[in-house]
């Protein structure tokens, strides 16, 4: 039986190294190596048994490690910062493994964040066409209307497109201060998403944390914690991104 073939950037997402984006702009850099020759072509498929370097570093087949961290507030979703910051990993200087990031939480939001070394999990949490849910709750200055959450389940038109419908809940308002604490759940990921959503009304967004992703939850992790994913957990993510795609 001959081995199976898959593309090389999947490949070499798979084995923790980097995203499948930033894979695919290193083979066209000419930085990936397959049986020492330098592939820049996309479409390349190779074997398990290929010899694989990226950037003169030998691909390995590390563990695979699924973490759930709760970010706090003045954290970068990155694994550097050429500012100083400080990042998530940060919170992780005791793990051999390298990990990223799955998608981005802004460096003024908090809450539930997924890290891992499984470039296809990745993928599959943050891909649009996975419609992973993930639940924020945000406190924004002014009054949602009515008519506002409405336009919000319905999909509004940002100026990178139409977004998903969206579940939203009013939770309370305050009237002597001029806000309203909201509970939204989106399927989508683009860059600072449900603040725009909300400032497409005119309101800001003063404090926002993703509560949920999926079916995880903070439970029992205050800011700055973290724990790794059951087996169990990662199946049943895997599972509920392959039954939305």
């Amino acid at each position: 039986m001959s081995e199976q073939l898959e593309r090389l950037q999947k490949v070499i997402a798979k084995s923790g190294v980097t995203s499948r984006r930033k894979a695919e702009v290193l083979i066209t850099e000419g930085k990936v190596t397959v049986n020492g020759k330098t592939v820049t072509e996309l479409g390349t498929k190779v074997k398990s048994s290929d010899i694989i370097e990226v950037e003169g570093i030998p691909l390995e087949n590390p563990e695979k490690v699924y973490i759930l961290f709760h970010k706090p507030t003045g954290v970068i979703t990155s694994v550097s910062d050429d500012k100083g910051r400080k990042v998530v990993t940060d919170f992780f200087p005791g793990l051999q493994l390298r990990i990223f990031p799955v998608g981005r939480l802004d460096y003024d939001t908090s809450g539930l964040l997924l890290l891992t070394n499984d470039g296809d999990f990745a993928n599959q949490m943050t891909h649009p066409k996975y419609k992973m849910q993930k639940k924020y709750v945000a406190k924004l200055k002014g009054f949602l209307l009515r008519e506002q959450v409405k336009e919000l389940e319905r999909g509004i038109k940002l100026e990178d497109g139409m977004t998903a419908p969206a579940k939203v809940k009013v939770k309370s308002q305050d009237r002597e201060k001029n806000t309203t604490l909201v509970e939204i759940t989106i399927y989508e990921g683009r860059n600072r998403q449900v603040r725009r959503m909300f400032e497409h009304f005119g309101h800001e967004v003063v404090k926002l944390s993703r509560i949920e992703y999926g079916p995880l939850t903070l439970k029992g992790l205050n800011a700055g914690d973290a724990r790794e994913l059951s087996p169990h957990e990662v199946k049943t993510l895997r599972n509920l991104a392959l039954n939305k795609s």
